[in-house]
């Protein structure tokens, strides 16, 4: 059964969070609320919570996983950032945006696109997303909770409680959360001298990066 752990949604409890991350460190899946939707994370170390995470939102390796970063720095650990791509990151973070970029050897083999060697890269702007991360200390491997079958994300996270209690190992509920998921921008062509491209729409407005 997932533990629930209900947050204030702009100061969340510190107590709660330490479990959540314990929970993270014992290998179990969250269902997270991000400035988007929620989202089913993870430890990105851990091989046996990435499968797992995989199997709950029914998707293989193909499908491009996200690392959750605490701010543009961490995310530069991860992802090769040339002056052109930093700027566009800058201006769509902390934000609603998920950012395609060639991933660093800091990224393992198994969780980065295995043709591209590509990650999909976010600094969200979410508090108690936020100080989960600060707590864990490291990015969290992600993907955006869309039920198997679905097209829509999920939002509430009494609805998630229900449908994957018996999927996940917790669910952080701090208010409901949009219902959109993130705007996706490929930054690699850029890196080639190319412009970058918008794969999906969602919450974050492309005009706001200058596409």
């Amino acid at each position: 059964m997932a533990q629930y752990f209900e947050l204030h949604p702009d100061n969340p409890q510190p107590r709660l969070l330490k479990q959540a991350v314990a929970l993270l460190a014992g290998g179990g899946v969250l269902a997270v609320p991000t400035d988007s939707s929620y989202a089913l994370a993870c430890h990105l170390d851990d091989k046996a919570a990435a499968d797992r995470l995989r199997q709950v939102r029914g998707v293989d390796e193909r499908h491009h996983l996200t690392l959750l970063c605490r701010d543009l720095s961490e995310l530069s650990t991860y992802a090769r950032v040339d002056n052109r791509q930093y700027r566009l990151l800058k201006a769509g973070t902390p934000g609603p945006y998920t950012f395609i970029l060639e991933a660093t050897r800091e990224v393992p083999r198994r969780v980065s696109h295995p043709s591209r060697k590509t990650i999909g890269l976010r600094v969200p702007d979410h508090p108690a997303l936020q100080q989960l991360l600060e707590l864990h200390g490291a990015p969290l491997l992600a993907t955006t909770l869309i039920p198997r079958g679905e097209d829509e994300p999920l939002n509430d996270a009494q609805e998630i409680r229900t449908r994957y209690e018996k999927q996940v190992a917790g669910v952080l509920d701090a208010g409901a959360c949009p219902l959109e998921p993130t705007t996706v921008v490929d930054l690699t062509p850029m890196g080639s001298g190319g412009a970058a491209e918008v794969l999906r729409e969602g919450r974050g407005d492309p005009a706001a990066l200058g596409l």
